[in-house]
């Protein structure tokens, strides 16, 4: 088994990101406006390598206590292995950490897997954006964590997060 170490990204791991969305979404960033965002500090991008190949990845920003999820993506093989969990644990212990009032983001109505994730984090969905998608007008649902209610961690948090 792979160490899978979750690691903060930079501008030199944007080739990596950008062969992840690429892969995983229909419509994606491009390598300027992740260029731009992490060159402004507008958000961070958390990753997980496997033989020097990123295979996740989650992109987040914190702005004036609350943070929002971005996008969160897993290379196709590496699915349904934990990883998307480990990074988002990883992302609300520093959020946490950082005394982060609360977290948002939003995702399409019919992705099930990462709606049932952040269900086990304890996210709550608190709206809905028709057709907000562009390409398929698709609903975006939208979800809401309350980071420093209960002090502990949160439902759904790894192990080893809860421990870090």
């Amino acid at each position: 088994m792979q160490d899978h170490s979750v690691v903060t990204l930079g501008v030199t791991d944007i080739g990596g990101v950008m062969d992840l969305e690429r892969m995983c979404f229909r419509t994606h960033w491009t390598r300027e406006q992740f260029l731009l965002g992490l060159e402004r500090k507008a958000f961070r991008i958390l990753g997980i390598h496997e033989r020097g190949v990123l295979i996740a990845y989650c992109a987040f920003s914190v702005i004036a206590g609350e943070m929002e999820i971005m996008n969160i993506a897993t290379h196709p093989f590496h699915r349904r292995k934990g990883l998307g969990r480990r990074l988002l644990g990883e992302v609300l212990r520093q959020c946490r950490l950082e005394g982060v009032s609360e977290g948002f983001l939003e995702v399409r109505s019919s992705n099930t897997g990462a709606i049932d994730l952040y269900g086990k984090f304890g996210f709550i969905q608190i709206g809905t954006r028709k057709n907000y998608y562009p390409d398929n007008n698709e609903d975006a649902l939208l979800f809401r964590l309350g980071l420093q209610e209960g002090q502990g961690a949160c439902p759904g948090t790894p192990p080893s997060a809860k421990e870090a």
